[in-house]
C-alpha cells in the first residue's frame, strides 16, 4: 500500500525547477504559462491527496454492539 504514497511526489517535482516552465507562452485566457501551470497544480495535488487517502486508508471497523456495562441515563 505504500506504492500510493508515490503520488505525492509528483505535485513537488512538478514544481520543483521553475526554470522548466517560467515561460510566458502558451497563454490560456491571457494567463501566461507560468502562472496557469502552478495554478493547475493545486486541484491536481487535491485529487492526488484524495486518491492516495481512499487507497490507503484502513477499511472501517464494524460498530461493536453496546455490551450495557455502561447504562446511558
Amino acid at each position: 500500500m505504500r506504492r500510493w504514497y508515490v503520488l505525492l511526489a509528483l505535485p513537488f517535482l512538478g514544481l520543483l525547477y521553475p526554470p522548466l516552465y517560467a515561460s510566458e507562452g502558451p497563454e490560456l485566457f491571457g494567463f501566461p504559462f507560468f502562472y496557469w501551470y502552478q495554478f493547475l497544480w493545486v486541484p491536481l495535488t487535491a485529487g492526488l491527496t484524495y486518491l492516495v487517502y481512499r487507497k490507503t486508508r484502513r477499511p472501517e471497523q464494524p460498530a461493536r454492539p453496546p455490551t450495557g456495562r455502561f447504562r446511558r441515563t
